[in-house]
């Protein structure tokens, strides 16, 4: 078969890179074509463009690149129709991918979606749409299978990949490759220039309220050690690239920016303070849109706060050092670890990649 799998930022590549291991493994002729990272060029893909030349957040910035992101979809068009793939597989970046699905099935492709849209928080009116050029829709998020049975679409829940992530990288070295003689706080700031410009700075202000501890940045792989360094010049705040497993497994608490990370730190067992700040006209909008109690994957799939988010104006110096105060006492701490034991349980169990690659091969042969 002929794939052709687009993800728009490092955590789709992370798990389409682990899909196609899984798919290469129950097809012997698997090719595959790619806009994603270098996790999936490593699984041997053609990698027709690189997420970090896609990657914009929020309504402020996307208006901003509106032509390089239609130029983009123009392209990807284009390179689809020239290659004929048997099936387009597309991975959550919803903004591009919903567009490139429509293309696809008016010029007969068939269309299989790995981790759904966020539609259930906001523009749940799109389901209607996904119903119509989506053919097959894999979901993994437990609420999800449910969420679309409202509406008369039968989905397959898989499992959540990070599951899969983390198993793999337990077989795998956990060398951090530096040294340290202080308990660790990870901070991790996100992956993109806008949200690392300003996340960064709040977070490593802690660095003086907790002279004891090392405060380490999971540097993204998509930006480069001199950006960083502009935020830190001192030698006092460490930073690892392609280590943030290593680096959560040994930290005690941590700092995150909302997104893929909050979940991979709470199957790590790490207590977090989970932190959002946008743009204020992306905020307001945002505001009105968005229908879900919480920002972060552990509350949303908890339905309840079991670690704290601090968003926008809440998002201060005083009220972060608070936070990371509750984080380091032993009673904060045990009940985190309770609350992440019941979070793994709603997750479904690793194996989220076999388990989709196998259902794929699945429909394609019937």
């Amino acid at each position: 078969m002929n794939y052709y799998i687009i993800a728009g930022e490092a955590s789709g590549d992370l798990h389409a890179s682990n899909l196609m291991k899984s798919l290469k493994m129950l097809d012997g002729s698997a090719t595959f074509r790619c806009w994603g990272g270098d996790l999936m060029e490593k699984q041997g893909a053609k990698l027709v463009k690189h997420y970090r030349d896609l990657a914009f957040m929020g309504f402020t910035e996307v208006l901003m690149n509106i032509r390089t992101i239609f130029k983009n979809i123009d392209f990807c068009k284009k390179d689809i129709l020239e290659n004929r793939p048997d099936v387009l597989i597309l991975v959550d970046y919803p903004g591009f991918n919903m567009r490139i699905a429509d293309f696809a099935k008016q010029n007969g492709i068939k269309v299989f979606y790995y981790i759904s849209p966020q539609i259930w928080a906001w523009k749940q009116s799109r389901v209607h749409k996904i119903k119509k050029i989506v053919d097959k829709m894999f979901v993994i998020l437990p609420f999800e299978k449910e969420f679309y049975k409202r509406f008369d679409y039968e989905v397959d829940f898989v499992g959540h990949p990070l599951l899969d992530a983390v198993d793999n990288y337990a077989k795998e070295s956990n060398e951090l490759g530096i040294t340290f003689s202080k308990p660790i706080i990870a901070v991790l700031p996100g992956s993109r220039k806008q949200e690392i410009s300003t996340l960064l700075p709040l977070m490593l202000s802690m660095r003086k309220y907790y002279p004891n501890h090392q405060f380490v940045v999971a540097g993204a792989p998509s930006q480069s050690s001199e950006y960083y360094k502009t935020f830190f010049p001192d030698d006092d705040v460490k930073i690892v690239f392609g280590k943030t497993y290593p680096l959560l497994q040994k930290s005690e608490a941590a700092l995150v920016a909302s997104g893929t990370a909050t979940l991979e730190t709470a199957l790590f067992g790490v207590p977090e303070v989970v932190c959002y700040i946008a743009g204020k006209i992306s905020y307001v909008i945002a505001k009105q849109l968005i229908k879900v109690k919480y920002i972060s994957l552990v509350n949303l799939i908890m339905d309840k706060e079991i670690v704290r988010e601090l968003i926008q104006d809440d998002l201060n110096e005083a009220n972060l050092k608070m936070e990371l105060d509750k984080l380091l006492t032993a009673a904060t701490r045990a009940k985190l670890l309770s609350d992440y034991t019941e979070l793994k349980t709603k997750l479904g169990g690793s194996g989220a990649s076999q388990k989709t690659a196998e259902l794929m091969i699945k429909y394609l042969s019937e």
